[in-house]
């Protein structure tokens, strides 16, 4: 990926965060999903007061494009105020799909906080195998 490409996946997350849900935290999330045929997929968190009821922003987006029937993915844009990081929910969501996902967390400046691999925020990932074992 190219620094236009990154940057690219970047501002569709910033632009999409901007839509989110978040009247309890105040915490907008906005994520950019690229697929390997290229296509972008995004999501926002969507809070709900019963909190478990909620979606975060990179589930939303996974389940957008697996919607779509599309199950191959090479890179991930979140953005947060802060650059904060997945939680494990959706780190184990994406994993399903996508160990060696790239994932790119920046904040809604679009500086980039951290850049890696997603077995490195999910080390000993749980997967489909494992079911097999």
């Amino acid at each position: 990926m190219t620094d236009a490409h990154i940057q690219n996946l970047i501002d569709h997350a910033i632009t999409v965060s901007q839509r989110a849900y978040a009247p309890y935290s105040g915490y907008h999330v906005g994520a950019a999903l690229l697929a390997e045929d290229g296509q972008i997929f995004t999501g926002c968190n969507v809070e709900n007061a019963t909190y478990p009821a909620g979606i975060c922003a990179e589930r939303s987006a996974l389940v957008k494009a697996v919607s779509e029937g599309v199950r191959d993915f090479t890179a991930i844009a979140v953005v947060t105020r802060g650059g904060g990081t997945p939680c494990g929910i959706c780190r184990q969501m994406l994993y399903e799909f996508a160990p060696n996902l790239r994932v790119i967390i920046a904040d809604m400046n679009g500086t980039i906080h951290h850049d890696l691999a997603l077995k490195e925020l999910l080390p000993y990932g749980f997967s489909g195998s494992d079911l097999r074992k």
